[in-house]
């Protein structure tokens, strides 16, 4: 079918990419179009941003947790649905899961999606550099599938000539410029960009952003470029699925609020019924559950109200004394500790199912991929079932369990993490449900034993 869509990618971080995306995408949306919005990589941050702040749909595609049929499939499916996708890559254009690979790249990811990418190079500081940056880009690899070039923080008088040198000495099409615009840039924390409520003005600025790129880009030429798209295909993949649905609890809100549009997805179609509930604010767990999943966010920036929120935190412990499945990652399992500490290293008491304290380091801990492969039976499988997936914490534990054990791509970096039994796991890694959907089904199928339970 005829999916039309573009990747941007860039040089390296820093270069725009995500301000420039979400421009873009603002401008798109503000043209009557349906909009699509992915991320390259296993950044769950943008994409709740674009969902949140624009309004657009927005998941991940990463060529590390999938395959490139599930990788083609999870793209089909959505846009699909959609008049046009936009794919936002991942730090440098070839960067991928290692010095020597190109495998989770934005490179890879246009490789496998057949996608045109739009190369966005910051181009402050440089005249002809800028072509010898571009040569080498294109050139690196005959496959780059790099069709065009938006350049940023180039001022209105100097962008015609640079254009022109550009378009007369390389084949690429300038698609237009960026100039410098700080009263748009969107603000970061520890972890990303902060969350949409909490910027200021948000709707004028992106609206300003917009209504800039419509005047500095060439937006036919874009829209050209992604109707160019080769014709895709994919197909659904085969899914285990219950025989009669469960409920989950889903902890969701300011505190946990880093989820992976998929993975919910892959839950709802494998015989989940989602119920979200907020570990803030209600008093206890909703009625009727027969499992529970705490996925990350910031609760170190909610530590004493979560704290203080007590008949919650007994309602979580009633549940795991009942025999309750339960999943619990990165902030997660934090607040299932014992104690947590804040960003100003304060300590409170927190649900206690996992003795020990969630302390903050002030630096990345066991930052990236990792392949999880079971040192026993578990709620998720047998001893040696594996599961990809991620870290990226400013916290450690005293208490980081050992019933898996996490191996870094293309290195030695290996250790022991998560608690884990037939009845639960939590941990630190990030867990992409479609890299074993296998293993997530068995979460399920306890579930349906607690139901079973529960009907009794």
């Amino acid at each position: 079918m005829k999916l039309p869509r573009i990747l941007l990618a860039a040089p390296a971080s820093g270069s725009g990419k995500t301000l420039i995306t979400c421009g873009l995408l603002k401008a798109l949306k503000n043209r009557g179009l349906a909009v699509n919005a992915f991320k390259c990589g296993p950044d769950y941050i943008d994409p709740m941003f674009h969902k949140r702040a624009l309004g657009i749909s927005s998941g991940n595609l990463d060529t590390f947790f999938t395959e490139d049929e599930v990788t083609r499939y999870l793209l089909g499916k959505e846009a699909s649905c959609g008049d046009i996708s936009v794919m936002e890559g991942v730090m440098g254009f070839y960067d991928g899961i290692g010095s020597g690979s190109t495998q989770a790249s934005a490179y890879h990811l246009a490789k496998v999606t057949g996608t045109p990418v739009i190369l966005i190079v910051d181009a402050k500081g440089m005249s002809l550099s800028t072509l010898a940056l571009i040569k080498g880009f294109l050139e690196y690899r005959e496959d780059s599938g790099i069709r065009g070039v938006i350049l940023n923080r180039v001022s209105a008088g100097f962008y015609p000539e640079l254009k022109t040198q550009i378009e007369g000495q390389l084949p690429v099409k300038v698609l237009g410029y960026v100039p410098e615009a700080a009263e748009y840039v969107i603000e970061s924390r520890h972890l990303g960009l902060v969350m949409p409520d909490e910027i200021e003005h948000l709707k004028e600025k992106l609206q300003g952003l917009a209504e800039l790129l419509e005047e500095t880009l060439d937006m036919e030429e874009l829209l050209g470029l992604a109707d160019q798209a080769e014709d895709f295909a994919f197909r659904e993949p085969k899914l285990p699925r219950l025989e009669k649905k469960v409920t989950l609890g889903i902890a969701r809100d300011e505190a946990f609020c880093f989820f992976y549009r998929d993975n919910l997805k892959l839950l709802e179609q494998m015989g989940a019924k989602l119920c979200f509930f907020s570990p803030l604010r209600d008093d206890r767990l909703p009625e009727g559950l027969d499992g529970m999943i705490f996925y990350g966010g910031y609760p170190e920036l909610y530590a004493e109200k979560l704290s203080a929120n007590e008949s919650m935190k007994r309602s979580i412990r009633e549940a795991v004394a009942e025999g309750m499945p339960y999943l619990a990652e990165c902030g997660g399992f934090m607040y299932l500790h014992e104690i947590m500490e804040d960003m100003e290293q304060k300590s409170y008491p927190m649900v206690g199912i996992i003795p020990g304290r969630a302390y903050r380091t002030g630096r990345l801990n066991r930052f990236g991929y990792i392949t999880l492969t079971a040192r026993k039976d578990q709620i998720l499988g047998a001893e040696g079932a594996a599961i990809k997936g991620h870290e990226f914490h400013f916290f450690d534990s005293t208490s980081n369990g050992e019933c898996f054990r996490a191996r870094r791509p293309q290195s030695k970096g290996e250790w022991d993490c998560i608690h884990g039994n037939m009845q639960g796991l939590a941990g630190f890694p990030h867990l992409y449900y479609y890299s074993n959907p296998e293993m997530v089904f068995h979460f399920l199928r306890a579930c349906a034993k607690k139901h079973k339970s529960n009907e009794k």
